[in-house]
């Protein structure tokens, strides 16, 4: 058997671990092959099916962990950095946010089977301060059900890991090359994908600047704060006078837009990605006089202007 088989049959184990954590940290690698493969060593008696389940999970409460204190210390600030790093659309931190409303710790028994989901749940449990006993519980068995059927499924399969193994043997060193084409071919894609998303998301912005200015000289404009509850109870702070409202429900009752004067969206996601897309979409249904606010609220606080605290009002 060739030289890179034997290594990851010696140090499967180490592997494993070393790759769920990887990912579940945030690194764009998918371990779902990897744990394909061990499930079918297992199933070949030359791993413990167990051991592999018992490791898969460890790495991955390990690396959820991490990001779970991230959010508890640093607050919503986590969930804008990972939109900023990710290769998945800024989208993912606002699908996860209707997850956790609907579902709350539960969510994370899921999570893992979503893209972008994964990495964003951990953080977001500890930016709304779920307890530490309740995530570790959620988390384990999310991870545990996410590892578990893909082990499941791959020593299903363990009848043809005698197969692959003589074909990767063939392949010699071809196999490392062709592993590294897969992960970078991955990775491309992935970075592809939101560039597109981000193109699309080109409209003509308003500046932070502008804002005050017009509200200053008193004109009548209407200011839109589309975060989600979850975030905003996380982070009450709003421009004077916004109206908020979760960009979903605006999308599906736009009649409480005005059509006579000018409306600003903001939000306070990486390139303004909600208030861009929700702006793009009423647009589209009429809505003419209708801009993002650039930067979000996040600029608007850096310049030092005024805000509103809602739950102190």
């Amino acid at each position: 058997m060739h030289s890179t088989l034997e290594f990851l049959l010696h140090h499967g184990y180490a592997v494993l671990l070393g790759w769920v954590f990887a990912e579940q940290i945030g690194l764009p690698i998918p371990s779902l092959p990897l744990l394909l493969a061990a499930g079918a060593l297992a199933g070949s008696g030359q791993m413990s099916l167990l051991a592999c389940l018992a490791v898969s999970v460890f790495a991955s409460v390990c690396a959820d962990s991490i990001w779970y204190e991230m959010g508890r210390l640093k607050g919503i600030r986590v969930l804008q950095l990972l939109c900023k790093i990710s290769l998945e659309p800024d989208s993912c931190v606002r699908k996860t946010e209707g997850l956790f409303s609907t579902q709350g710790a539960r969510s994370l028994l899921v999570a893992k089977f979503f893209p972008g989901f994964s990495t964003v749940a951990p953080p977001l449990a500890g930016v709304f301060h779920m307890r530490l006993g309740s995530f570790l519980l959620y988390d384990t068995g999310g991870a545990a059900l996410w590892a578990g059927s893909f082990l499941l499924l791959g020593y299903g399969f363990s009848g043809q890991i005698e197969f692959i193994a003589e074909r990767a043997a063939r392949l010699g060193s071809g196999l490392l090359v062709l592993i590294v084409a897969a992960m970078a071919g991955y990775i491309v894609y992935k970075y592809i994908g939101r560039k597109r998303f981000l193109h699309q998301l080109r409209i003509s912005r308003i500046t932070v600047e502008e804002l005050k200015e017009k509200m200053d000289a008193g004109e009548n404009v209407m200011v839109v704060d589309l975060r989600h509850h979850l975030e905003f109870d996380a982070d009450p702070e709003t421009i004077p006078g916004a109206f908020r409202i979760d960009a979903k429900e605006l999308q599906e009752k736009n009649d409480r837009l005005p059509r006579d004067r000018e409306v600003i969206l903001y939000c306070t996601c990486p390139n303004e990605a909600t208030s861009a897309h929700v702006a793009l979409l009423l647009r589209r249904q009429g809505i003419k006089h209708i801009r993002p606010l650039q930067g979000g609220l996040d600029a608007w606080r850096e310049q030092g202007y005024p805000v509103a605290n809602i739950a102190h009002s």
